[in-house]
């Protein structure tokens, strides 16, 4: 088995210098940092926190009313009769549900927007990248964390160059 990867290695290696040698233009980007860094990048981030923030509030909120609540249950708990004191442990476990399903609930809708802003993100720079890729006469442009890179010269790396180009199709829209 290791053979057999160091041979595929070995291969791949010696195709990309073929294809190197003949003059093709290689170059790679840090999707990461490009999505981090860009101006929408940005932007998603502080919206994510901003609903976070909205989140965390309601979620501190509807603790303290539960805190409040349990207190008031282990107070009164002994002093009430079995009637009152069951109706107000159903109405305790029916608030604790309730605030679970919310937290939950906040927890995927800010799932679903990272990914939808990621996304939006990544289509306008995928689009970007060929466009530049194009004009600059590149043969390949690889993501560095993705492509498997062990090392690259850092003259290839594109990102900055990339997020300008980014930044002025964002501005554009």
């Amino acid at each position: 088995m290791r053979c057999l990867m160091l041979t595929v290695f070995m291969l791949v290696v010696m195709s990309c210098s073929v294809w190197a040698a003949d003059g093709s233009k290689l170059g790679y980007i840090d999707m990461q940092r490009a999505l981090a860094m860009s101006d929408a990048g940005k932007s998603a981030k502080n919206q994510l926190q901003e609903k976070l923030k909205k989140y965390q509030e309601q979620i501190n909120s509807k603790q303290a009313d539960l805190q409040k609540l349990k207190n008031d249950l282990e107070k009164q708990g002994m002093t009430l009769n079995e009637t009152a004191r069951a109706a107000k442990e159903k109405d305790y476990q029916q608030r604790l549900k309730d605030f679970q399903r919310y937290t939950k609930d906040a927890e995927e809708d800010l799932q679903a927007r990272d990914s939808e802003f990621t996304r939006k993100i990544l289509e306008t720079l995928e689009k970007v990248v060929q466009e530049y890729g194009k004009s600059k006469g590149y043969s390949m442009i690889f993501d560095a964390r993705g492509a498997g890179l062990l090392y690259a010269d850092k003259a290839a790396d594109l990102t900055d160059e990339i997020l300008k180009a980014l930044n002025a199709a964002n501005s554009k829209k």
